[in-house]
C-alpha cells in the first residue's frame, strides 16, 4: 500500500511542495515526471528524491455533519523544491515503494508570466467531487440511505485537498480523471507544438486575471465543478475576447464553494447539493449557495447561459460508444474531413452528453455542427424525444466582444483523441482533424470576429 497527496494542487518555479504520503513499505522514494507527447514515450523524468522512511499515516477523521474526510494530522513526508527544471506542464510524481507499491500525485506547474495562445486547465474540482477516499465523496457514502433516492443521503457535503486519490484509470492510482479525459488533449498538443500554458480550476480561482492572458481557454474532461469566482473570471475574459473550449459535457454544472483548511486556502470544497442545507441559505449572496445545480435556486445561473446547451444525462458505461452525427458538413470545421450532412463517425460518443433544449437559456446564435441520435434505452437521459434524445456539438459567438464558445457535447472527445489501440474502433484521425480545425479558429483571435456562429444555417 502507498499513497499520498501535495500541499498545493499547482506551483511555480520558487515554490516548495509538500508531501503526505502513507505506506506499509519500509521506504520509498518519489520519481518527478513531467507528462505529455516526448515522441510517443508520455513523459519525461525531471527529478528523484532521495530513498527516504516509510510509515503508515494515521486514519483520515471523517467530520460528521459534512462527512468530509481528511488527511491534514497526516506528517509531512518529504518536500520538494520547484525549480526552473520543472517547466510548465503537467507532472505525475511517482511514489515507488521498496516493496513494489506504486501511486502518483498529481501536479500542475504553471507560469504566472506565460502569454501563450492557449491555456490548459486541468480539472481538479470535479476531480475531488469524484474522490471516495476514506469511503465518502459528493456522490457516495456510507449509511442506511434509501438506494432510489438521488442524491444519496449519506454523500459528503465537503471534500478535502488533504487526501489522496482513491482511484485512478490506465493504471495511474491517485490520478483521478488526469489520464483518462485530460492526457490525451495534453499529449495532442504537445505532439502538434502548440502554443499551450497549464492551469487549474484553483490557479484561476486565485489568479483569475489569467485567462486574459491567452487567447483560448480549454476545459478538460468532467468539468462539472466551478465555483463562483471561477465562473466569473471565465465571463470576463469571454467579454473580453478571450474564446472558450468545453471539451467535456456537463460543464460547470455543479455549483461549490471553497474554504480554508488546517494547512492553507482552498482546500476544502463545498457542495451541499440542497440550498435548503447549506449554512448559506438566506444569509449574504445567494450565487454562493451550493443547491443541486447552478441552475437551481437561489443562485439560478444555469450553465447553458455561458456554455451554449446544457447536460442531458449519460450514456450508460455497459452501452456501447455511439455514433457522431454531422448536421453542418459545410461549417468551417468539417474542413478538411470529407464528411457530409447525415454521415455519422462511429465511437465518438460516450458517457456525459449535452444537448441543446428548446426553451431554455442558451445565446440565441448557437450553431450546432452535430447532431446526434442516442438510444435512451441504454442511457439516463433527462430529456428525450421518444426512445431516443440528444448529443449536439455547438458553437457560438458573442456580438459584443466577439469571443467564440464551442461544446464538444460529450465527454468522450478527448479520449477519441488517444492513440487506438490495433483492431478497435477507431475515430481519432477525424476528430483530431476537427480539433486542428477548431483550434486554428479559437488561437488565432476572437472567434466571431472571423468565424461567427450561423443560427439559421443548422437550428
Amino acid at each position: 500500500m502507498i499513497a499520498g497527496y501535495a500541499s498545493r494542487t499547482y506551483a511555480a518555479a520558487g515554490d516548495t511542495l509538500s508531501l503526505y504520503v502513507s505506506t506499509d513499505a519500509a521506504r520509498f522514494h518519489v520519481e518527478a515526471y513531467r507528462v505529455g507527447y516526448y515522441r510517443g514515450t508520455g513523459a519525461r523524468l525531471v527529478w528523484t528524491s532521495t530513498t527516504v522512511p516509510g510509515r503508515v499515516q494515521q486514519p483520515c477523521p471523517r467530520t460528521s455533519d459534512t462527512n468530509m474526510v481528511s488527511c491534514s494530522d497526516w506528517a509531512v513526508s518529504l518536500r520538494v523544491p520547484i525549480t526552473r527544471a520543472f517547466v510548465q506542464g503537467d507532472y505525475l510524481f511517482k511514489l515507488v515503494g521498496s516493496g513494489g507499491q506504486r501511486s502518483y500525485i498529481p501536479v500542475t506547474v504553471w507560469d504566472p508570466g506565460s502569454r501563450a495562445t492557449y491555456l490548459i486547465k486541468n480539472d481538479v474540482l470535479t476531480w475531488q467531487a469524484w474522490n471516495p477516499y476514506g469511503g465518502y465523496d459528493y456522490y457516495v457514502g456510507s449509511g442506511g440511505c434509501p438506494q432510489d433516492v438521488y442524491p444519496l443521503c449519506s454523500r459528503a457535503r465537503v471534500v478535502s485537498f488533504d487526501r489522496p486519490y482513491a482511484f485512478g484509470y490506465n493504471g495511474g492510482k491517485g490520478t483521478g480523471d488526469f489520464l483518462s479525459l485530460e492526457l490525451p488533449l495534453v499529449q495532442w498538443a504537445e505532439q502538434h507544438s502548440l502554443d499551450v500554458a497549464y492551469a487549474t480550476d484553483l490557479t484561476v480561482v486565485d489568479h483569475p486575471e489569467i485567462l486574459t492572458d491567452h487567447r483560448a481557454v480549454f476545459s478538460l474532461g468532467h468539468d462539472e465543478c466551478w465555483s463562483l469566482r471561477e465562473r466569473r473570471a471565465a465571463v470576463a475574459a469571454h467579454r473580453a475576447g478571450v474564446n472558450l473550449a468545453f471539451f467535456g459535457a456537463s460543464a460547470m454544472l455543479r455549483h461549490v464553494r471553497l474554504a480554508p483548511s488546517a494547512l492553507g486556502p482552498d482546500r476544502e470544497e463545498v457542495d451541499y447539493r440542497d440550498s435548503s442545507a447549506d449554512p448559506l441559505d438566506g444569509r449574504g449572496d445567494p450565487l454562493r449557495v451550493t443547491g443541486n445545480t447552478w441552475a437551481s435556486p437561489p443562485a439560478s445561473w444555469p450553465e447553458d447561459q455561458f456554455v451554449g446547451e446544457s447536460y442531458n444525462g449519460f450514456l450508460e458505461p455497459s452501452a456501447p460508444a455511439a455514433a457522431l452525427t454531422v448536421s453542418d458538413s459545410r461549417a468551417w470545421i468539417f474542413a478538411g474531413t470529407g464528411l457530409r450532412d447525415g454521415q455519422q463517425v462511429p465511437g465518438v460518443i460516450r458517457s456525459d452528453v449535452d444537448s441543446l433544449e428548446p426553451g431554455l437559456s442558451d445565446p440565441a446564435d448557437v450553431q450546432v455542427f452535430a447532431h446526434s441520435p442516442l438510444d435512451a434505452a441504454q442511457a439516463q437521459p433527462r430529456t428525450r424525444i421518444g426512445d431516443t434524445f440528444y448529443s449536439d456539438m455547438t458553437y457560438y459567438t458573442d456580438p459584443e466582444g466577439h469571443a467564440a464558445v464551442w461544446d464538444s457535447g460529450t465527454n468522450n472527445w478527448i479520449p477519441d483523441l488517444a492513440l487506438c489501440a490495433a483492431g478497435t474502433v477507431c475515430p481519432a484521425p477525424v476528430i483530431g482533424r476537427i480539433t486542428g480545425n477548431l483550434l486554428r479558429v479559437l488561437g488565432s483571435g476572437p472567434g466571431g470576429v472571423t468565424h461567427p456562429s450561423l443560427p439559421g444555417e443548422s437550428r
